[in-house]
């Protein structure tokens, strides 16, 4: 048995996330998170999608055209996220930070595009809506990205925010860390 931090994130989120909701995948990628939104959120909820690519966008519209599933798609830095919805409205936002899986490494999240969606995500989660940030820090990138998110997650307010931090400490070469933020 195989299991992948897609997978772990996708498992924790199945906790929070029900028929109706309104979803934000905040770095569309591939399209992965942005389907498994639509699948959770169902036919009466929203999916709304990021990426700064046209590759990144191309990809997840057809992964979702062959699955008979649609979602906005933004080809937008996340950090824009704010001035589609009313605060207080999304129930989940999934960030996968650093670059697209196959695609050129020096396109990828920076440190002050993502502190300020996180931000703005912050702004538009509901109470109990929960925040899935999965960070890519090895290799070429990233350790900078990871460190200034750290930082400015361990000073948000604990009566506001429940915030897990999980590290996998038997898998080498930095693998991915997955941090979990809900909105109290």
């Amino acid at each position: 048995m195989r299991i992948t931090m897609t997978d772990w994130i996708h498992s924790v989120l199945t906790n929070y996330i029900t028929e109706g909701d309104c979803c934000v995948d905040a770095t569309m990628g591939k399209g992965g998170d942005t389907l498994f939104l639509c699948r959770m959120a169902g036919k009466t909820g929203s999916v709304t999608a990021f990426d700064i690519q046209e590759e990144a966008l191309s990809f997840t519209e057809k992964r979702l055209k062959e699955e008979g599933l649609s979602a906005a798609l933004f080809l937008e830095g996340h950090e824009q996220m704010g001035k589609h919805f009313q605060p207080e409205t999304i129930q989940c936002i999934m960030f996968n930070l650093g670059y697209l899986p196959g695609g050129d490494h020096n396109l990828a999240t920076k440190p002050e595009t993502t502190i300020a969606a996180i931000e703005e995500g912050l702004r538009l989660l509901k109470t109990g809506g929960i925040m899935s940030i999965c960070i890519y820090s090895g290799g070429d990138s990233g350790f900078e990205e990871r460190d200034r998110v750290l930082e400015f997650l361990e000073h948000l307010d604990e009566k506001k925010y429940f915030i897990a931090k999980q590290e996998f400490i038997n898998k080498g070469n930095h693998p991915p860390m997955p941090v979990f933020l809900i909105k109290l």
